[in-house]
């Protein structure tokens, strides 16, 4: 599955149903898209990051005065629910059959694993982050034995934000190779997934669902 062609099919999707979506509906699509196409058009892969998380951010986020991580999780994770709840099949196709290799890496990785960072921080002991990461992968490798779609993907998101907190608070080097495998990796889920999510939205439009955005457009 092709980047150009993904963003080209859900760019075209917009154009024909924008009119009959709701204002919040069609904000957050056209505000996730503007990113998307950002993300596409860019070749420095950290840049790509960023822009793909906020597209991702731009589809999900409702409250923005609430910065604790555990919010943010939970705002991601229930927009998870909801997106594998109306359509699982597109879904469970990335993460079982296009994506399943990129996914158990991100699963094994320790780097976008936020315990570590907690224990080399003085927070936690070594022996705590490592019973933490092993009882994590058992759990990990439980879903993915159990086809478990929505737990794996809100696991994977979980992983790719402790990637994303390292990017956008300073915590990683421009074009630095530490952390090149695990920004490939989500740099792929991203590109096609982020897509696919968007089209579900458009399929599925009632506001309830979605919410409003927490900066709607005013005069």
């Amino acid at each position: 599955m092709g980047e150009i062609d993904v963003f080209g099919e859900v760019e075209n999707v917009y154009a024909e149903c924008k009119m009959d979506l709701s204002e919040p509906v069609r904000l957050r699509i056209h505000r996730s898209l503007s990113w998307l196409r950002q993300a596409e058009r860019s070749e420095d892969l950290d840049v790509r990051f960023m822009c793909l998380w906020v597209a991702f951010n731009a589809a999900y986020a409702h409250d923005a005065q609430n910065t604790l991580p555990s919010a943010d999780k939970i705002g991601f994770r229930d927009f998870l629910l909801k997106i594998c709840s109306v359509n699982n099949d597109d879904i469970y196709h990335l993460v079982w059959q296009t994506y399943s290799s990129s996914i158990r890496n991100l699963l094994d990785s320790k780097y976008v694993f936020q315990p570590f960072w907690n224990h080399h921080n003085g927070i936690i002991s070594d022996a705590v982050w490592q019973d933490a990461f092993s009882k994590a992968r058992r759990r990990s490798h439980d879903a993915l034995r159990d086809k478990d779609t929505s737990t794996i993907l809100f696991v994977v998101f979980e992983r790719l934000y402790t990637l994303r907190n390292q990017v956008f608070h300073g915590g990683s080097t421009h074009l630095s190779g530490v952390n090149r495998a695990q920004l490939k990796d989500a740099v792929r889920i991203l590109s096609d997934m982020l897509p696919l999510f968007l089209q579900i939205m458009m399929s599925h439009p009632k506001e309830a669902l979605w919410g409003n955005p927490y900066y709607p457009k005013v005069d």
